[in-house]
């Protein structure tokens, strides 16, 4: 009997506290409500009631965040991320959906005294990431979810944060990224553009993930060309490859004929292009790092790593291998290139 009327009173508290009408009436309550929901979903899940627990917080969160009060409900969000992992529940699709919910409804940037702060938002899709990777099959986290994480900062134009996720999103995430930084480009001179797209195409090409690497070019220079910004462009085309050529941007042609060599697998091709967009890569400064990744990655050419000469003069001697053992780079593997018509 009394572990009944305990559960109608608990019942009772869900109802109220979760309901958006009473949510609603005052700021005071907004408080009020948060706490309790808090405290119960805490009850909750020390005695390891864990779908009580989440349900409350399920719908908690979303009632505060229906009702414009982003912290309270980032609060609760990122409270229920927590408890999901301590349930030990896997990443299931209702699992997912429960925090998708979430990822797709920007969490307002002002709490209730009009403090700026963003950081309710970015610490629910770092936890959120996080319980996937720990118990999910993807060890850099769900890519549905980074997909939806990221395709919400593209539309909040955080390109940093949306940049971070679509790289290990889905085959959807590739168009969320060249559109996010197709709209960023066109804030800058028109002569910037290859700098925009390389950051929608250098970290596909840096995971391994070529195809993604090839659609997110298509789909930016398709935007460029479309545009006004008196970029001219010239089809290229032979009997095993259609290229577009831009007279006036030849880091974006190097981007272009990048992703051939790559798709070819020609060492050849990639040297004789760092040979000739030397001058222009230079004068970027930014891209060494990532084109030296590339290079070991798809062609095999090795990054010369510094060692301590001292040091591994001695392990030589002494019968133990200088310096640190690092791990080997990993080799993308592309299809067997096409028979290339050099005429």
């Amino acid at each position: 009997m009394a572990t009944a009327k305990i559960q109608r009173i608990v019942a009772r508290q869900q109802e109220k506290y979760t309901s958006p009408f009473a949510l609603e009436i005052s700021e005071g309550q907004f408080y009020e409500a948060h706490q309790q929901l808090r405290v119960i979903a805490s009850r909750y899940a020390k005695s390891e009631n864990w779908d009580a627990a989440i349900d409350l917080l399920y719908g908690g969160a979303l009632a505060l965040l229906k009702a414009g009060q982003g912290g309270s409900g980032g609060d609760l969000a990122i409270f229920l991320v927590d408890v999901m992992g301590k349930s030990g529940k896997d990443v299931s699709g209702g699992q997912k959906s429960t925090l998708t919910e979430w990822g797709r409804r920007p969490l307002e940037k002002q709490d209730l005294e009009g403090r700026l702060t963003g950081a309710p938002r970015v610490r629910f899709v770092t936890e959120m990431i996080s319980w996937s990777s720990r118990l999910g099959e993807y060890p850099l986290g769900d890519p549905e979810l980074h997909h939806v994480a990221g395709s919400s900062f593209v539309e909040e134009f955080e390109p940093y944060d949306a940049e971070r996720h679509l790289a290990l999103g889905t085959k959807d995430s590739p168009e969320q990224l060249a559109k996010c930084e197709y709209e960023w480009y066109i804030q800058d001179e028109p002569n910037t553009a290859a700098l925009y797209a390389a950051r929608a195409i250098f970290p596909y090409l840096l995971v391994g993930n070529l195809r993604s690497a090839n659609k997110a070019h298509l789909i930016f220079t398709s935007r460029l060309n479309s545009s006004n910004r008196s970029v001219s462009v010239q089809e290229v085309s032979s009997k095993s490859s259609d290229i577009r050529v831009y007279p006036i941007l030849p880091l974006l042609n190097f981007l272009g004929l990048l992703l051939l060599a790559t798709q070819r697998g020609s060492s050849d091709l990639y040297k004789q292009l760092a040979k000739h967009y030397a001058p222009h890569v230079k004068e970027v400064g930014v891209w060494d790092d990532a084109l030296a990744q590339i290079g070991e990655m798809y062609f095999g050419i090795r990054i010369p790593r510094q060692g301590n000469p001292l040091f591994d003069m001695m392990g030589s001697m002494m019968g133990f291998g200088g310096g640190s053992p690092k791990p080997k780079p990993k080799k993308v593997d592309v299809p067997p290139p096409p028979a290339a018509d050099l005429d």
